[in-house]
């Protein structure tokens, strides 16, 4: 242990040791040869564009979730061109599910930006990633370290919370005085121009790999860490302090109404506004009580009386969403309206695949399909 509990409640942000700045980087890289992971899909391969790709799904999203889409979507799109050529709603019927929307349409942009302006060919530098839409300073920096071996330092989740332990960095990794001591810290640390290429991206993995795999949030596996000896918060027993926890607010909630019109085995179908909740994609018709959602079942010639399903809710980062449905089924086949024509559709429940759907409106509909089997 090279510090007591005292003196790490003194112990100003910049102010580490130096054997440790400077044995820190050789550490993590000879641990990541042995101990890092090697066969993820996105691996051993210096191609910006799926390089790229599977940083941009692995933002707040596991390992685990992201590769079934990643090798959907290299199939569909294998290069930046053919993403950049297809149609959106193809994009994002591939992105559902996955949530957090906004990278889907910016993965979009970006991949037109690509082709587009730059020939096809992704910027090599940091500083030329980040001008492209979708891509902040840390994902520049893991793209043009795995594409291009530049000397450049990450800080997502899993980084913060392994210098936050590592080092002893106190205080919510969120707040800008913290985050901005964090990243001169963790500009320290980055292998200097005598480290190879390899090395580089031998250190970048490692960082992802260690805070995955064993500086985890809930149950970190100290006695495996190449750190285990030097780090603050196993030396001082405060794993469940370090990070800081972000400061509690209570979490709203919103409610809203969905109408399920069913016409036959189809369901209608809207398109959603390109940006906020569920941007882009094709959900049910909403409104904001019963009497807007009769009013809105009317302009699609719906007269029956809506019947209720059971409501469901569904969590996003900072509200909680309360969805209670409300189904009309059409007496006679074909007798439905269509109202904003390129705005609507009538999709039939077998074929909602082929459709950008959110997850729990995606649940709603496989029970009812189920139930209607």
């Amino acid at each position: 242990m090279y510090l007591s509990s005292a003196s790490t409640e003194k112990l100003a942000p910049g102010t580490y040791p130096d054997d440790l700045l400077a044995s820190f980087a050789p550490r993590l890289i000879a641990w990541q040869r042995v101990h890092g992971r090697h066969d993820l899909p996105w691996q051993n391969t210096r191609d910006p564009y799926r390089i790229w790709l599977s940083e941009i799904m692995l933002q707040q999203t596991q390992v685990s979730t992201v590769i079934p889409y990643y090798g959907r979507f290299l199939e569909r799109f294998p290069t930046v061109g053919a993403l950049a050529a297809a149609p959106i709603d193809d994009v994002m019927a591939l992105w559902a599910g996955l949530g957090y929307y906004s990278r889907a349409r910016n993965l979009y942009r970006c991949a037109q930006v690509v082709a587009e302006e730059h020939g096809g060919q992704f910027p090599s530098t940091v500083e030329g990633l980040a001008e492209l839409p979708g891509i902040g300073r840390s994902t520049a920096a893991a793209i043009a370290s795995f594409a291009f071996g530049a000397r450049a330092t990450i800080l997502d989740g899993n980084v913060k919370r392994v210098l936050a332990r590592v080092f002893g960095v106190e205080g919510f990794p969120g707040e800008k005085r913290v985050e901005n001591a964090m990243w001169t810290l963790a500009e320290s640390l980055v292998p200097g121009a005598d480290a190879s290429d390899a090395d580089v991206s031998a250190y970048t993995q490692g960082l992802m790999d260690l805070g995955a795999t064993l500086c985890t949030r809930g149950k970190p596996d100290c006695e495996r860490c190449p750190f285990a000896d030097d780090c603050v918060a196993k030396t001082t027993g405060r794993q469940r302090q370090l990070p800081a926890a972000r400061p509690k607010k209570a979490v709203p909630t919103r409610r809203t109404w969905m109408l399920v019109l069913l016409d036959g085995d189809a369901v209608m179908l809207e398109k959603r506004p390109p940006t906020g909740i569920w941007g882009g994609l094709w959900s049910l018709p909403e409104a904001a009580g019963e009497a807007a959602l009769a009013e809105r079942a009317l302009m699609f010639g719906a007269t029956a009386k809506a019947s209720p399903l059971a409501p469901l809710t569904h969590t996003f980062t900072h509200f909680k969403l309360d969805i209670e449905p409300r189904v009309v089924e059409f007496e006679h086949k074909g007798a439905a309206l269509m109202a904003n024509e390129g705005e609507t559709v009538w999709v039939a429940l077998r074929e909602i695949d082929a459709y950008g759907v959110p997850a729990p409106v995606r649940k709603l509909l496989d029970s009812l399909r189920g139930s209607l089997i």
